[in-house]
C-alpha cells in the first residue's frame, strides 16, 4: 500500500472518530434520576365564605380594573404596565435568567478552539559546564495550525440536570414578572382609591367647617342680642378651630398618595396630577371565586413557587451525579512544520485522541456538603410552595369576608349618616328659634362628622377589599399551558399582559 493511500485511510478513521466525538452529547445524560418530593397539599372543596360552587365561577377578566367604571383609573393602569420601574426590573431579571440557561447549557456541547503558533529558538553550540565555546549556535523554527475539541461526557446527567434547573429558574423569573405586574397594578388601584377617600373626607371636613362657621355667626348674633353667653361663643369658636385643624392632615394624605402614585406610573411627582373625584362614582364589579383548586393555575406566585421547587429538584440531581466518575474526551488535529512553506505539505498533518476518567476519592466532604445544601434548598422551596398555596386560599377567604362585611357596613353607615344629618338640620333650625341649647347642636354636629368620616372609610375599605379579591384570584392571569409533574419541557410561558 502506498504512503498516500495509507494517509487517506488514516484520515478517514480520524474523521469518523471526530464525527463520533461530536455525536456524544446525544448519548449523554442517560442516567438522569428523579428527585420529586411529595407535595402533600390540602386543597379544600370550596370556600367557607359565601359557599361558592363551581357554577358560581366568574374568573376576573385580565383587565379587571375596567369594571370600576373609572376612565382615569384605567389610564393609570395602562401607564403603570408600560412605565412601572418594578416591572422593568423584573423584565431585566428574565434576560439574566435566560442568559444563565445558556451558560449552564454550554457544557452539554463540545468545546472547540483554534490554535496557531509560530516559534523560533536559538541554542548554544557548547555549554559552560563542558567548557565549550558559546559562540555561534543554531536556530530552530516551528510553525503549527490546529483545532482542539474537548467534551465532558454527561453520562450521569449532571450537566443536563444543571441545565434543567436553570430552565426552571428562568420560568420562575417569568412568573415573577407577572407577580410584580399584578402587585404594581393593585397598588395603583389602592393608591387611587386612597386619593378618592382623602378627597371625600376633605369635602366632609370643609362642609362641616362651613356649618360650624354658620352656627358661630348665629351664636355671635345671639350674643349681641343678649340671648347667648360668651361661653357659648367660645365653645363654638373652639369647634370651628377643631374643624379647620382637621383639614391639613387630610391634605397631607392626599398629596402624599398623589406623589406615590406618580412613582408607580414612572412619573416625576412635580409633573404629575390626578383629577380624582369621589368614591361614590366608583362601581364595584361582581366577581366570584370559583373552586379553590383553580387557584393553583390562576395565581402566578404559586406557579413561581412551583418552578422554584422544580429547579431545586434538578439541583439535587446534579449534586448527586457529581459523586460519579467524570469522563473527559479530547481531540486535537492540525498541521505542524519547521518551515512555513511546507506547513500544508505532505507529512505536516497530525492528530491526537484521548479519553480521561476522574473519580473523586476524597475532597474534604465537599460533594457531600453540596448535596446536603441542595436538599436543604429543595426542602425550603417545598415548604415555600405549600405556604404559597395555603396563603392563596387564605387571601381569598379574607378578601371575601372583607368585601361582604364592608358592603353590609356601608349600607348601615349610609342610614346612620342620613339620620345624623337630619338631626343636625333640626337642631340648627331649633337653635335659630331659640328652643334648643348649644350643647345639643354641638353633639349632633359631632355625630354627623363622625358618621360621615366613618362612611368614607368604609367605602375605602370596600374598594380595597374588592381589589384584594382580584389580586387573591390572580388578577385574571391564566397561563397558556399546564405544568405537569414539574417537568420543564411542559412549561408554557404566559403571554405579556
Amino acid at each position: 500500500m502506498s504512503g498516500q493511500a495509507s494517509r487517506r485511510i488514516t484520515r478517514g478513521k480520524v474523521s469518523l472518530a471526530i464525527c463520533g466525538f461530536l455525536l456524544v452529547p446525544a448519548l449523554s445524560g442517560c442516567i438522569l434520576g428523579t428527585e420529586r418530593p411529595d407535595l402533600n397539599l390540602e386543597v379544600p372543596a370550596t370556600y367557607r365564605e359565601g359557599g361558592h360552587t363551581a357554577a358560581d365561577t366568574h374568573v376576573p377578566a385580565i383587565d379587571w380594573w375596567r369594571g370600576f367604571k373609572s376612565g382615569e383609573l384605567t389610564s393609570l393602569m395602562d401607564n403603570a404596565q408600560l412605565y412601572n420601574l418594578d416591572i422593568a426590573v423584573a423584565i431585566a431579571q428574565i434576560a439574566q435568567a435566560d442568559a444563565q440557561v445558556g451558560i449552564n447549557g454550554a457544557p452539554l456541547l463540545p468545546s472547540v478552539s483554534g490554535t496557531s503558533t509560530a516559534e523560533q529558538s536559538r541554542s548554544a553550540v557548547g555549554s559552560v559546564a563542558t567548557g565549550s565555546g558559546g559562540i555561534g549556535g543554531k536556530s530552530f523554527s516551528q510553525y503549527s495550525l490546529g483545532l482542539t475539541a474537548s467534551y465532558m461526557l454527561d453520562f450521569w446527567g449532571k450537566n443536563r440536570a444543571t441545565l434543567h434547573a436553570a430552565e426552571e429558574s428562568a420560568t420562575a423569573s417569568r412568573y415573577n414578572r407577572e407577580v410584580v405586574t399584578l402587585t404594581a397594578i393593585v397598588t395603583v388601584a389602592n393608591t387611587y382609591f386612597q386619593i378618592l377617600a382623602a378627597q371625600d373626607e376633605l369635602r366632609v371636613a370643609r362642609r362641616n367647617l362651613a356649618a360650624a362657621e354658620r352656627i358661630l355667626t348665629l351664636i355671635r348674633q345671639q350674643f349681641a342680642g343678649g340671648t347667648a353667653s360668651q361661653l357659648d361663643v367660645s365653645q363654638q369658636e373652639t369647634q370651628v378651630a377643631t374643624e379647620r385643624a382637621a383639614i391639613p392632615p387630610l391634605e397631607i394624605t392626599l398629596r402624599q398618595n398623589i406623589a406615590a402614585l406618580a412613582v408607580l406610573v414612572g412619573r416625576a411627582p412635580a409633573n404629575f396630577t390626578v383629577k380624582g373625584g369621589t368614591m361614590t362614582q366608583i362601581a364595584v364589579p361582581r366577581v366570584t371565586p370559583g373552586m379553590p383548586s383553580e387557584l393553583l393555575n390562576q395565581r402566578p406566585d404559586i406557579r413561581q413557587a412551583e418552578a422554584q421547587l422544580a429547579s431545586s429538584n434538578f439541583s439535587v440531581e446534579s449534586a448527586r451525579a457529581a459523586f460519579f466518575p467524570q469522563i473527559q474526551l479530547t481531540a486535537q488535529t492540525g498541521v505542524q512544520s519547521a518551515a512555513l512553506a511546507s506547513l500544508f505539505g505532505p507529512g505536516a498533518w497530525f492528530y491526537t485522541l484521548s479519553a480521561g476518567l476522574t473519580q473523586p476519592l476524597f475532597d474534604g466532604f465537599l460533594l457531600e456538603s453540596q448535596l446536603k445544601q441542595a436538599k436543604g434548598v429543595q426542602l425550603q422551596n417545598l415548604q415555600a410552595y405549600r405556604k404559597a398555596v395555603l396563603s392563596a386560599f387564605s387571601d381569598v377567604e379574607k378578601a371575601l369576608v372583607a368585601l361582604s362585611q364592608t358592603t353590609l357596613q356601608e349600607r348601615l353607615e349610609i342610614e346612620a349618616v342620613a339620620a345624623a344629618r337630619k338631626a343636625f338640620e333640626v337642631s340648627e333650625t331649633q337653635l335659630r328659634a331659640g328652643t334648643v341649647n348649644l350643647i345639643t347642636v354641638l353633639q349632633t354636629q359631632q355625630t354627623l362628622l363622625t358618621n360621615e368620616n366613618a362612611l368614607a372609610q368604609v367605602r375605602l375599605n370596600k374598594l380595597l377589599a374588592a381589589s384584594s379579591l382580584f389580586q387573591a384570584l390572580g388578577g385574571g392571569w391564566t397561563p397558556t399551558g399546564q405544568l405537569s409533574s414539574l417537568q420543564p419541557q411542559d412549561v408554557a410561558l404566559p403571554a405579556a399582559q
